[in-house]
């Protein structure tokens, strides 16, 4: 039996919302599919802890500070472990809600995969594919892991991870508002359904007008037109969006959760908006776009 000293890494990951995106999956490689179209990538996101312990039983545990199941991350942990003997603790510490359109499956796969690896002493390119992976086949996200490797602004020209997938980051200095307005919506069921993903694809038409370095405005701008063209939105999602953009933000539906994402143009209008949120009992956070894509250490 092989043994060694206890090994410990950490590593982050950024969220990210989507403004808009179109599917690809025609790719033969699944390296290379995943999505196009754009997003912003979020300051907050999950912190991973990874602890080895060389030799003895092979056993993989995955936890969270939160009571939910984590498939994602897990196989994560498992495929990278691999057929080495011994113990791999990974602890998720997540900074977003799940379930609500803020990439923490992404993120946490993410920041598994980069934590584990230096554990274990792996190669970052590796991890980076075996956690695009894993949240594609486990209904996590299209392209997530992809748009969370740098910051700001993203725009992915091409699906798929680098080298197969080309990803352009832009930095951006503006805040903005997101807040939750209903329970989680698991995204599995929707990137299964056929007709859902039909409404998105057509829905996405027009993205590339963006452009490759796009500013914080055009990108909430391209997000509220493709959330109205999907119409993904429960009740209480529209409502809200509409009350923000009568009281002078740009605003859409972070895909796929009951949650907003809101940019006032004025300083005035902030102030209102905030009032009236408050007042509406609904919980809002301001955000800032993370600067750089995931870290380790």
């Amino acid at each position: 039996m092989v043994s060694g000293p206890v090994r410990v890494a950490s590593a982050f990951a950024p969220g990210h919302i989507t403004g808009a995106f179109r599917p690809v999956s025609q790719i033969r490689d699944p390296r290379g599919r995943g999505s196009v179209g754009a997003g912003v990538v979020l300051e907050l996101g999950v912190l991973a802890t990874a602890r080895y312990c060389p030799g003895g039983r092979r056993k993989v545990t995955v936890t969270a500070d939160r009571p939910v199941p984590l498939p994602i991350s897990a196989d994560v942990a498992r495929r990278l472990l691999g057929d080495r003997a011994g113990g791999l603790d990974v602890r998720l510490r997540h900074q977003l809600p799940i379930g609500q359109g803020f990439g923490t499956s992404a993120s946490g796969s993410l920041a598994t995969a980069l934590a584990v690896a230096s554990v274990l002493g792996g190669s970052r390119t590796k991890a980076i594919a075996t956690a695009h992976l894993a949240d594609l086949f486990g209904g996590g996200g299209l392209g997530g892991v992809a748009a969370i490797l740098g910051g700001g602004i993203e725009v992915r020209r091409r699906p798929g991870i680098p080298p197969f997938g080309t990803i352009v980051h832009t930095p951006v200095a503006s805040s903005f508002l997101v807040g939750i307005v209903g329970p989680p919506i698991p995204s599995a069921g929707i990137l299964a359904d056929p007709r859902a993903l039909a409404r998105i694809t057509r829905a996405a038409e027009g993205w590339e007008r963006i452009g490759r370095h796009p500013t914080l405005g055009e990108l909430f701008s391209m997000g509220e037109r493709f959330t109205e063209r999907a119409g993904l939105g429960p009740t209480p999602v529209r409502a809200v969006l509409r009350g923000l953009r009568r009281r002078g933000a740009t605003a859409f539906q972070p895909m796929f959760g009951q949650s907003f994402a809101a940019l006032p143009r004025s300083t005035l209008d902030r102030a209102r908006i905030v009032e009236w949120l408050a007042r509406s009992g609904v919980p809002t956070v301001e955000l800032n776009a993370s600067p750089t894509g995931p870290r380790t250490g």
